[in-house]
C-alpha cells in the first residue's frame, strides 16, 4: 500500500472549489458523467460514471473534505483528504490519499492529475 500527496492550485474561491466537490449538480458539469454525493457522512458516494465509488466521511464547509475509496476487497481502508486553502490565485488544494494498492498506484496518481484535477481545473478556467 502506498500512499499519495500533493497540492494542487485552482482558479477558484475554496467555497466554489468546495461545491465543485460535494454538488452532485456541480459534479456532472466538470466531469459529464453521472453522480451522487452527499454530504451526510456516512453516505456513499459514485462519480465519474462509477468508476470511483466509496463512503463519506467528514466535511467541513468550504475547508475539507475526507472520503473512504474503495478497492475491492482490500483488507485497509483507503482515505481521501481534500483540504482548501485560499490563495492570492485561487485556492491551494492539499491532497493526501492514503493506502492505495501498490498495483492501483500508478493509474491512481494518473487519475488524479489527468482527470480528476485536470477536469476541475478545465471547469475553472472557463468562466
Amino acid at each position: 500500500m502506498k500512499d499519495y500527496k500533493k497540492y494542487y492550485l485552482l482558479p477558484a474561491t475554496p467555497e466554489e472549489v468546495y461545491i465543485a466537490l460535494t454538488n452532485p449538480f456541480t459534479i456532472r458539469l466538470w466531469t459529464n458523467e453521472e453522480a451522487e454525493m452527499s454530504e451526510v457522512p456516512g453516505s456513499e458516494f459514485s462519480i465519474l460514471g462509477g468508476s470511483i465509488v466509496g463512503k463519506n466521511l467528514e466535511f467541513v464547509q468550504n475547508q475539507k473534505l475526507v472520503q473512504q475509496w474503495y478497492f475491492g476487497d482490500e483488507g485497509a481502508d483507503s482515505i481521501v483528504t481534500v483540504k482548501l486553502h485560499p490563495h492570492k490565485d485561487g485556492t491551494s488544494v492539499e491532497l493526501l490519499h492514503t493506502n492505495i494498492p501498490d498495483e492501483a498506484f500508478e493509474d491512481i496518481v494518473e487519475g488524479w492529475n489527468e482527470v480528476y484535477i485536470g477536469n476541475l481545473r478545465e471547469f475553472f478556467s472557463e468562466f
